[in-house]
């Protein structure tokens, strides 16, 4: 029989080591980031949003109305804010309203 190795770990720190070895990370905050958008939004805004995008730390949103779009523009910081806060970490320091 097999001698059973005293290695205990927990299941998030092997995911971490997984994701962090597999380079992973960048897509799961893509995925985070587009989520966070469509809850934090909601639908009024979700309803004008035709892609949400992450590149680097700059999130790209294009919206179907330049109205909306010069909404938000004003309260980019806010929407940072939120975004970081709903992610529990930095992932967001810019947004392109396109």
């Amino acid at each position: 029989m097999a001698k059973r190795l005293n290695n205990e770990n927990s299941i998030g720190e092997v995911l971490k080591e997984f994701i962090r070895s597999n380079k992973l990370q960048s897509g799961i905050d893509q995925i985070s980031v587009k989520e966070a958008w469509v809850s934090l939004m909601g639908n009024g805004v979700n309803s004008y949003t035709k892609n949400v995008t992450l590149k680097g730390e700059t999130l790209y949103v294009e919206l179907s109305s330049s109205v909306l779009r010069e909404e938000l523009s004003h309260g980019k910081s806010k929407i940072i804010t939120m975004i970081n806060e709903e992610l529990k970490r930095e992932i967001v320091k810019s947004i392109v309203l396109r």
